[in-house]
């Protein structure tokens, strides 16, 4: 560790503190990587989940199916979505009242993102069966795709510029001490 310590102190005084990222380099590798600031559209979702085993018998698939057709009666009724989750859905995301966070296409199983896409925030879906189960979905906000402005983005790509930067003048500078150095390997000592 105090190796390790003084290597980064040496690194931070010979090269790190004389790095330095312009306004016009970060503009320049933001116009020219437009692809890498795209967001694809998204959409926040809760899910209520009656879980059933693939392998499960007719018998299990009615009663799960029962069980969500009786979650679903409530939602419709107006009871509070993330209190049902909370109270019957079998899926961890229960304890945060069903919230799945934000995702992406390609994220989730096929019919559950066919569902949560067709969706308008405020929502609710019809009950939908997945191989995990039954699912009652809500989507609570949607975002569009959209390419993050320079703004948004600046100063995390100038952090991100400087330390590629200092990585490469870091190994540039230990080559140079490599090139200026004598460098003798001893074989150990035999005890």
């Amino acid at each position: 560790m105090t190796r390790d310590s003084a290597i980064r102190q040496l690194v931070d005084k010979e090269v790190a503190g004389k790095v330095t990222v312009s306004d016009e380099e970060t503009k320049a590798f933001y116009d020219a990587h437009q692809e890498m600031f795209k967001q694809p559209e998204r959409v926040r979702a809760s899910h209520i989940l009656v879980t059933v085993a693939e392998d499960a018998s007719q018998a299990d698939r009615d009663a799960a199916m029962k069980k969500i057709k009786d979650i679903q009666k409530r939602v419709n009724a107006g009871e509070d979505f993330a209190e049902l989750a909370k109270a019957h859905s079998q899926c961890p995301s229960a304890q945060k009242g069903g919230d799945l966070g934000f995702f992406r296409r390609g994220q989730m199983v096929k019919p559950f993102e066919e569902a949560a896409f067709a969706l308008k925030p405020g929502e609710v879906s019809d009950i939908v069966e997945t191989q995990f189960g039954y699912h009652i979905i809500k989507v609570t906000e949607r975002a569009e795709a959209s390419t993050a402005s320079y703004d948004e983005v600046k100063e995390r790509l100038a952090n991100h510029l400087k330390q590629e930067e200092i990585k490469k003048q870091a190994g540039e500078y230990v080559e140079a001490l490599k090139a200026k150095a004598k460098i003798e390997r001893t074989p150990p000592e035999k005890p």
